[in-house]
């Protein structure tokens, strides 16, 4: 399994944007966009193998893991 999928990926429609937006909470900030729902997430998956070789070609340790039954049980707390 790649280290990716301990992160959570999250793609939205922003109503402010008028477009789907991509992010990775506790990963990295920003992310991306676009009026496709599928290449905005395609983009998104890219971007956090990028970020996880930096941080690795930096020598930093990755953030703690967004994935799993206790980070989506926190954000169920919030909705």
């Amino acid at each position: 399994m790649k280290e990716s999928a301990y992160y959570v990926k999250i793609v939205e429609w922003s109503e402010t944007d008028h477009c789907f937006v991509g992010s990775c909470p506790g990963l990295l900030y920003g992310g991306c966009h676009g009026d496709n729902e599928q290449d905005v997430f395609a983009e998104l998956c890219q971007i956090v193998e990028e970020t996880i070789e930096l941080y690795k070609q930096d020598g930093k340790p990755l953030p703690p893991a967004t994935s799993g039954k206790e980070y989506v049980s926190k954000m169920l707390s919030v909705a």
